[in-house]
């Protein structure tokens, strides 16, 4: 079969180009939010610019490690769509469909602001910018974006129109207006804070377009911090400026307190240019953010996720005219009911509400360990960026009010219909969905059961016959970073008792991906074929060898454990502990859901098993199939087994030569090679890693109890296996 190669977006822009793209993304906030902000919280308007960057900062790190994991999804309806799955994909397009048209509404309200500065016209404010929405329209069904072209333009008189303002207006400011600093407390500056919020939120515009960026592992953060440093400095002190100059009984009801600034700092002609700069920024704004909002209805009606009618694109400029003419209805009809104040409230409640989600995304994708998940730059501080920003943004939403929290209730109802009436029969399913906990999926629709068939994976090459017929008694499963697959693969076929062995090389795709595009005769795969082949040559056994390329690890491996003759699935392991409360990582699905026994290796570099040694864990129930298991793999290697029990520095003589006893009897049958050992310790971890350092590799069993910690997070260690000196096997026999 011909594989199709994946076709890659050319990567052009630089660091230069994608700095303009994130700048251009968050002027507009400047020319119209400060003056109404100021009345919330006084002089201290500044402060709330400063803290609002801050607070958008996890995001713009979380958004920056995601655009490297997915360069070509289109941006963060994609990102949630695959941690989440497709019902919070639906609402998260919507959400962010409404958050840029709303942001392009209040752009427009500007707009028309600084326009009646060159006009008497007694054309209300809203009438205005409805008028020029309309002509946006046009331009966009048309198809005449290429004046996108001129946005750096734009960006660059901005910027030297705000700084000239700067240069004016510090050696001008005045004492009596900055005074009080935070003039309605706490809670005004918080308010504050959650208002402009918005004035940043284009910062992140840039990872939509990741597939195009050059270097993009260093460009996109490089890029987006450096925007959102230089953005902060300029608006926070454009807004310092603007208080100490103009008093707070102008500003609070002011559109355009830039103009205002202007006209008190130079006079008409100065503050002429000033709004002709706003002019042209805000209807820059106001026309990208058209295009863009646009898109959202187009890309979810292309997935399934919204009515077919939106598909529908322009015979002859090819751009989708009935998603334009929607998105604009309802841009008019917010301009025309809601006032600018309500705009921004709302604009900024959606975008902290995706900006949360974002932040999730990183720690749901991180902490499942999904295999596809690589991104090239990876944020610091991790998970304490992102938790910071999670916590953030619920308090600003909370100080924006009910009115902006009822409608996001209301808009996540409305995603909910749409996926029961339209998405519900995707295929598609996030990383949550397939590795969350049965807590955590109680909260989601999974839409119709997927079968667990092993036929209706999609792989390449269709899978053959010999997946049903060819039944073995151990299946080592390799996800392609193990530490060496010739000692996995060993660790499998000394726990097999017919040597019928099984090794599956597995690739996991995103949702999104065609498996067609895949080779599964990589160089890599080809490699690994080799050293299985060589491994079975050794031991002078036969080793079937796939690869398999599927959307979803777990299920793939839960159906090819359906064959009654499977005994052990065989995987590496880390040493992570795999029960969470929401959130597992493929492993601890897997644990949970197939009925086979489980062999997890963790293999720190010990090629040689000469001496093995099996640690009994308090009240293992499992002690005669563990040393069952553990005699008949020190067979194979031709190793020394010793039992291990830890017992308490206070047990009495007299339990601890019946535990002696009891043991030697269980392992008499193996009095050839094996032994027992006891020691008395009431730190068993540390016990375990000093003794460990005598021994080549660490036999365990599977605790019976998680702790509360590892119940709820679960992401703890199994400190049993990090702490020790030798390669750790941990067997689960169900």
């Amino acid at each position: 079969m011909r594989i199709k190669k994946l076709k890659k977006l050319k990567r052009k822009l630089g660091l230069s180009s994608v700095i303009a793209i994130s700048i251009a993304g968050m002027l507009g906030g400047i020319f119209v939010l400060p003056g109404i902000a100021a009345a919330k919280t006084g002089s201290s308007i500044w402060l709330a610019f400063l803290l609002a960057a801050i607070c958008i900062l996890p995001a713009v790190l979380s958004k920056s490690e995601l655009a490297t994991a997915m360069p070509k999804s289109g941006g963060t309806y994609v990102y949630i769509e695959r941690a989440f799955g497709p019902l919070f994909g639906t609402i998260s397009g919507l959400g962010l469909w409404i958050s840029l048209l709303l942001k392009s509404a209040f752009c427009l309200v500007g707009f028309g602001a600084y326009l009646l500065v060159f006009t008497d016209t007694t054309i209300p404010i809203k009438y205005l910018s409805v008028i020029f929405l309309f002509l946006i329209m046009i331009l966009n069904i048309f198809g005449v974006k290429k004046v996108g072209k001129v946005q750096l333009f734009v960006v660059v008189i901005s910027i030297l129109g705000l700084i000239s303002l700067l240069f004016l207006g510090f050696p001008q400011i005045k004492k009596e207006y900055i005074n009080p600093f935070i003039k309605y407390g706490k809670e005004g500056l918080i308010a504050s804070v959650a208002f402009v919020y918005i004035a940043y939120a284009g910062v992140t515009k840039v990872a939509a377009i990741a597939g195009e960026v050059k270097n993009p592992n260093r460009n996109l953060p490089l890029s987006m911090i450096f925007s959102l440093v230089l953005i902060t400095i300029i608006y926070t002190a454009i807004s310092y400026v603007l208080v100490g100059n103009v008093s707070l009984e102008i500003l609070k009801d002011d559109y355009k307190p830039i103009y205002t600034l202007a006209k008190n700092l130079s006079g008409d002609r100065f503050a002429l240019i000033i709004a002709i700069i706003g002019v042209l920024t805000l209807i820059s704004m106001a026309n990208s953010g058209v295009l863009a909002s646009s898109r959202f209805p187009f890309a979810m009606a292309n997935d399934k996720l919204f009515p077919n009618l939106f598909t529908k694109v322009h015979n002859k400029h090819l751009t989708p005219i009935n998603t334009i003419l929607f998105t604009c209805i309802i841009m008019a009809l917010v301009i025309l009911f809601l006032d600018i104040e309500k705009i921004a409230k709302l604009a900024s409640a959606f975008k902290v509400t995706m900006f949360i989600a974002v932040n999730l995304c990183v720690i749901i994708l991180r902490e499942t360990s999904v295999q596809w998940y690589n991104p090239s730059y990876r944020s610091p501080l991790y998970p304490y960026v992102q938790l910071f920003g999670i916590i953030s943004g619920f308090v600003l939403l909370f100080y924006l009010g009910i009115m902006p929290i009822l409608v996001l209730i209301s808009i996540a109802i409305i995603g909910g219909l749409l996926y029961l009436f339209y998405g519900k029969n995707t295929s598609r399913s996030g990383v949550l969905v397939n590795y969350g906990h049965i807590p955590a999926l109680s909260i989601l629709f999974k839409g119709k059961e997927k079968t667990n068939d092993i036929s209706t994976i999609n792989t390449v090459n269709e899978v053959e016959s010999e997946y049903f017929t060819e039944n073995s008694s151990v299946i080592v499963t390799l996800l392609g970073n193990e530490y060496s697959p010739e000692n996995l693969t060993e660790i499998g076929i000394s726990l097999s008792i017919d040597k019928k062995i099984k090794v599956i090389n597995i690739t996991e795709a995103p949702d999104q991906t065609s498996l067609d595009a895949f080779n599964t005769k990589t160089a890599k795969i080809k490699s690994i074929e080799r050293q299985i082949n060589y491994v079975g040559k050794i031991q002078n056994i036969s080793i079937n060898f796939d690869p398999l390329i599927t959307h979803n690890i777990s299920e793939s491996i839960q159906s090819m454990s359906k064959s009654s003759d499977l005994k052990w699935l065989v995987l590496e392991w880390n040493g992570r502990a795999y029960n969470g409360l929401l959130i597992n990582n493929p492993l601890g699905w897997i644990l949970s859901n197939v009925n086979s026994n489980f062999a997890l290796f963790k293999d720190n570099g010990i090629r040689y098993f000469s001496e093995i040694i099996l640690a009994i864990r308090p009240n293992s129930k499992d002690l005669k199939k563990l040393i069952k298991t553990t005699a008949q793999i020190a067979n194979f290697y031709k190793a020394n087994f010793t039992l291990l029990h830890i017992v308490s520095e206070n047990t009495s003589e007299d339990k601890f030569l019946k535990l002696k006893q009891s043991s030697e009897k269980h392992i008499n049958e193996y009095s050839d090679f094996s032994k027992v050992r006891i020691e008395r310790s009431d730190s068993p971890f540390d016990c375990v890693e000093e003794i460990s350092s005598e021994y080549d590799l660490l036999v365990l069993g599977t605790p019976r109890k998680d702790t509360w910690k590892s119940v709820l997070f679960g992401t703890g260690k199994d400190l049993f296996a990090t702490q020790a000196n030798c390669s750790v096997l941990r067997l689960t026999i169900k």
